[in-house]
């Protein structure tokens, strides 16, 4: 009698939305949907339209959701091999795979129409190509060649350019230069994950890490001279009038401060190292936007 009851258990509303989202990857989703917002605020000229902004967030976070569930649908037999993914509604049979992929189908088609139909076409258009490159190329990709980070990082940098060309309607050099930051700032904050992760992703068969050698001073020294890259990369918000001198003070520390943690990654080759850079990884990106949008008020 008790395990019929536990059985038929219906279930509950709290239970259905944590499905959700984990399946959306709602934590990713609203990192993702923060780059655009912030582009969208350093773009806007004049007073802030709060219900284009607010559609913005919608149609990104639908958008974004949709590709992660996507992601999670061609990958649910290889989460079930791994400790951090093993418990996420595919893999742990709380949901079925019909159900994912009709929350995609409507997540994906609700997210482009809101872009296209409230920003402007070519913000469709970004998002479409976001959708598609991160499903169809970099997901299969994982399970092949390293290389699906490079292929990972255009889809990952199109928020800030897409949140650019919702507010203004032009793909302006501006919009380039958040692009160029946000792309080269994916390969250590990436292998970062990778280092920390990489014994669960071996259990899946991918090899995400740079160099063959996986955890080696090769893979370490690639994620130091992208985040060293940074540094001379940040100046470029000052010299095409997105930052004062404040805000690219403020931009060259977190700059050298991540690449003094990739130092050290380099340096020590260690799991405690690359937890610093993750971390690192999480803290730079947000306080170069923040700082490049108090530069307006």
């Amino acid at each position: 009698m008790d395990k019929t009851i536990a059985i038929n258990k219906p279930v509950s509303v709290s239970s259905k939305i944590r499905d959700y989202a984990q399946l959306t990857k709602m934590r990713l989703a609203l990192l993702v949907v923060f780059s655009a917002a912030m582009a969208f605020l350093i773009g806007t000229p004049g007073e802030l339209d709060w219900g284009k902004f607010a559609l913005l967030l919608l149609g990104g976070f639908l958008v974004t959701g949709s590709a992660n569930a996507i992601n999670q649908i061609m990958e649910k037999d290889l989460d079930k091999l791994m400790d951090r993914t093993l418990s996420r509604p595919l893999p742990d049979s709380r949901m079925k795979a019909v159900e994912a992929i009709v929350v995609a189908i409507v997540f994906g088609i609700a997210g482009l129409l809101i872009l296209t139909i409230f920003m402007n076409i070519a913000s469709g258009i970004l998002g479409l190509i976001a959708l598609v490159s991160y499903t169809i190329l970099y997901t299969p990709l994982k399970k092949i060649t390293p290389f699906a980070v490079f292929v990972g990082a255009f889809p990952g940098a199109i928020p800030p350019l897409l949140g650019w060309v919702a507010a203004t309607n032009q793909f302006s050099i501006e919009a380039w230069v958040l692009f160029s930051i946000q792309f080269l700032w994916q390969f250590p904050h990436f292998w970062a994950i990778a280092w920390v992760m990489n014994d669960d992703y071996k259990k899946a068969g991918f090899e995400l890490l740079p160099s063959k050698g996986g955890r080696d001073k090769s893979s370490a020294f690639q994620a130091f001279v992208y985040a060293f890259s940074l540094i001379p990369i940040g100046f470029t918000p000052y010299f095409f009038s997105l930052a004062g001198v404040t805000s690219m003070v403020i931009i060259t520390c977190a700059g050298l401060m991540f690449t003094w943690q990739a130092w050290k990654l380099y340096s020590e080759c260690s799991l405690k190292a690359a937890r610093q850079l993750m971390f690192g990884s999480f803290i730079y990106l947000p306080v170069v936007q923040i700082a490049i949008v108090l530069n307006k008020i």
